[in-house]
């Protein structure tokens, strides 16, 4: 495998697990499981905003409002797998 693609896609495969630990460390906060007042949760949490929140923010926007259900993670969760499938696709021209 091509040394650049491979690490495309290992970037892109960090980022999703970043997503997916963004969506369960809210859900912590939700249901009171976490402290959100602890510093090294609070140190971990800003990271993962930091991270995240410049392209969820953008898909929030365009989305109605679903009753306080967050599905913009979901959907870049989606686009990414999209975005790595299309780049094996142009640089190999086969599937993966």
């Amino acid at each position: 495998m091509n040394p650049f693609l491979w690490l495309i896609i290992t970037i892109i495969n960090i980022y999703i697990w970043i997503i997916i630990a963004g969506a369960i460390l809210s859900w912590l906060f939700a249901f009171n499981i976490v402290n959100p007042r602890n510093s090294f949760v609070r140190q971990i949490a800003y990271t993962i905003d930091g991270l995240t929140e410049p392209v969820l923010g953008p898909i929030r926007r365009m989305l109605p409002n679903f009753g306080g259900i967050d599905i913009s993670p979901l959907i870049l969760i989606v686009g990414l797998l999209f975005l790595e499938r299309l780049i094996i696709y142009l640089f190999t021209g086969a599937s993966y």
